[in-house]
């Protein structure tokens, strides 16, 4: 999204084209940004009464993307689906 905005805007404009760059700049001038978690179908942010929850209650769908690793003899590991909050 950064990088079609960037192709909006007049040539020669300084706007960063990655997250990381914009995250960089965004946290030097104190501007901190905090990760939400998401319901992967977009029901619920896993914030305030929801902040500990392992699964939506709306879809009963997990919290987490499980995803096994062939090499670690089908260790499951969490990989959260996250919003991050500027």
């Amino acid at each position: 999204m950064l990088v079609f905005l960037n192709e909006m805007l007049p040539y020669g404009n300084t706007l960063p084209t990655r997250n990381y760059d914009a995250k960089k700049i965004l946290c030097l001038m104190g501007m901190e940004y905090k990760r939400i978690h998401a319901c992967p179908n977009d029901c619920i942010l896993y914030r305030k009464q929801f902040e500990d929850l392992k699964k939506c209650p709306k879809c009963d769908l997990s919290r987490y993307k499980q995803k096994t690793n062939s090499e670690d003899n089908g260790k499951i590991e969490k990989e959260s689906l996250t919003l991050k909050v500027v």
